[in-house]
C-alpha cells in the first residue's frame, strides 16, 4: 500500500559537510545549475529541490534550480544540452520524456546522449473535477465511448507523465479523448480544479493537495496497487475496475550530458551511491507522496528507465504522433 502524507518543508541547510567533497575526483568551484524544464511546484521541481540539498552537502557547492518550462519540457532540456560541457549545467525530469523527445520531434537528442541519475518512480492518478458526472474509472471509459474525442484531459504536454498515462489507458481500451496541454503538471491540475478541463492523469504528488481539499475527485491510481492518501482515504488501483491496463514505472531524476569531463561523471556516480541512495530526505519525500524510492545511476538507471521509454515512444508512433520512427533511433518495440 502506497501512502501519501503532507510534505514537510525542507529546512535550509548549510554546506558544513563540504569536506566530504575532497574525496571525490571533481570538486566544483562555482555553483551548479539544474534546469528544471517544468513549472515550479510540479513533481520534477519538488524532488529536484530536495535532491539538490543532498548534492550541496556532498559537493560543498551551491546547486541552483532554474525553472524553464515550455514545449513539454524540451525547451529547458535543450538549454542544458547546449550549455558549455563543463559539468556545471544539468537538467531533470522523467527519463521517459528525455528518451522520447527525438521521437516526438521536440528535440534532437537520444537517451544515450545522457548519464541518468534516478531518484524516484512516480504514479499517476485519474483525477476529475467534482462537478463532472464521473464517479468511477468506468464512468470515464463509458463517457469516452459515448463521446469519442470529447472528454477533455489536461496534461503537461505530449511528452509528460500525464500524457503517457492517458495514452496508455486509452490505447489499451481503444478510446479517444480531447487533449488539453499546459506548461507543467501543476498548471494542468489547476485547470481541472477550475473547470477548464474535466480530467487529469498527472502524478499523485501534483494532485495530492487538491484531492485532500476535495477540489479534485480521485477515481483511481494508474497502478496495480492502491494508494492511501492521509486525510482522504484509499484511492483504488485502476486494475480493480478496468482490465487490460498496467503502466510501466515512471522514473524521475537528474540528467547530465555524457560529454562533460570524466571526473564529473565519476563524482556523480559516487555521490549517487554514497549519498543519494542513502538519503533519508529523498526517501521521506517518496513515501510521503506515493512514490517509490528508487535511486540508480548509469547502466542500472538506463535499464530501469527503458521499458517506459519504449512504451511511450511506440505509443506516439502508433498514434501517428511521432516525427521519427522509434526503431530508427534505437528504441526497440516492447
Amino acid at each position: 500500500m502506497l501512502r501519501i502524507l503532507t510534505i514537510a518543508a525542507v529546512a535550509a541547510l548549510g554546506l558544513s559537510s563540504a569536506a566530504s567533497a575532497q574525496t571525490y575526483p571533481w570538486k566544483p568551484d562555482k555553483p551548479i545549475t539544474i534546469i528544471v524544464p517544468w513549472a515550479a511546484g510540479g513533481s520534477t521541481d519538488q524532488v529536484t529541490r530536495i535532491t539538490a540539498v543532498e548534492l550541496e552537502k556532498a559537493l560543498g557547492q551551491k546547486v541552483v534550480i532554474v525553472n524553464q518550462p515550455g514545449a513539454s519540457g524540451s525547451i529547458g532540456t535543450k538549454n542544458a544540452l547546449e550549455a558549455p560541457k563543463d559539468g556545471y549545467t544539468w537538467t531533470a525530469g522523467a527519463a521517459k520524456d528525455l528518451g522520447t523527445y527525438i521521437v516526438s520531434g521536440l528535440l534532437d537528442t537520444k537517451i544515450a546522449d545522457w548519464r541518468l541519475y534516478l531518484s524516484v518512480a512516480n504514479v499517476s492518478v485519474l483525477g476529475v473535477n467534482p462537478n463532472t458526472p464521473y464517479k468511477s474509472a468506468q464512468d470515464i471509459v463509458n463517457a469516452m465511448k459515448a463521446k469519442p474525442g470529447q472528454v477533455s484531459v489536461a496534461t503537461a504536454g505530449i511528452n509528460s507523465s500525464g500524457h503517457a498515462a492517458i495514452e496508455a489507458f486509452t490505447r489499451a481500451l481503444k478510446l479517444t479523448y480531447k487533449h488539453v496541454t499546459y506548461d507543467g503538471g501543476n498548471p494542468a491540475v489547476i485547470a481541472v480544479v477550475s473547470g477548464e478541463a474535466e480530467v487529469t492523469t498527472q502524478l499523485a504528488v501534483e494532485q495530492a493537495n487538491m484531492i485532500r481539499a476535495k477540489r479534485l475527485n480521485a477515481l483511481a491510481v494508474l497502478s496495480d496497487k492502491p494508494l492511501e492518501l492521509e486525510g482522504y482515504g484509499t484511492i483504488p488501483p485502476i486494475t480493480a475496475s478496468i482490465s487490460g491496463f498496467k503502466p510501466d514505472a515512471n522514473y524521475f531524476g537528474i540528467f547530465v550530458p555524457k560529454s562533460v569531463p570524466e571526473p564529473v561523471i565519476k563524482t556523480l556516480d559516487m555521490v549517487w551511491a554514497n549519498v543519494v541512495a542513502k538519503s533519508d530526505a529523498i526517501k521521506k519525500y517518496a513515501t510521503s507522496n506515493g512514490a517509490l524510492f528508487a535511486p540508480s545511476a548509469g547502466d542500472a538507471a538506463m535499464k530501469a528507465a527503458m521499458p517506459a521509454i519504449q512504451t511511450t515512444a511506440w505509443q506516439l508512433h502508433d498514434a501517428g504522433k511521432s516525427k521519427v520512427a522509434p526503431d530508427k533511433v534505437g528504441i526497440a518495440k516492447p
